[in-house]
């Protein structure tokens, strides 16, 4: 594998947790929100992630494979919305019923926590990369 992969890896990474990010942010600024019935009501959601491997070229092999990291889809979570008794709310069916979000705002921060700390390894990961191509360009100039 190239060094120069390493970039296109860890920037697919960054790229991915990035979208988790914004997805986490969704989920939380809505955990307050009511609706009218399931339908209409947020549903929680989480990104699907997916491998997407190509074959490279390789100077110091014949082939090799590479991979990154995408987000295929994007997924509301399977846990049943919560039903609350609001006989006056604007929004209560006719048994006065509101519905609110399945998001559990501790798990969302917990995968908040998470995907930064990805995010901070990816970039971790290219500081170094580029670290080492200027060391390895520094001693190419040093060679006699």
């Amino acid at each position: 594998m190239s060094l120069m992969n390493i970039f296109d890896i860890a920037g697919s990474g960054m790229s991915a947790q990035s979208i988790r990010l914004n997805v986490i942010a969704s989920n939380l600024s809505n955990k307050d929100s009511i609706g009218k019935s399931e339908k209409e009501t947020y549903h929680a959601k989480q990104p699907v992630f997916e491998t997407v491997m190509d074959e490279a070229m390789d100077p110091f092999s014949e082939k090799s494979l590479t991979g990154q990291v995408k987000v295929s889809d994007i997924q509301d979570t399977q846990e049943q919305l919560t039903k609350e008794y609001k006989p006056g709310h604007p929004f209560a069916d006719k048994d006065g019923y509101v519905f609110t979000p399945n998001v559990n705002p501790i798990q969302e921060m917990a995968n908040m926590v998470d995907a930064s700390r990805a995010y901070q390894n990816n970039v971790q990961v290219m500081q170094t990369a580029k670290n080492l191509l200027l060391k390895v360009i520094n001693n190419l100039g040093d060679v006699k």
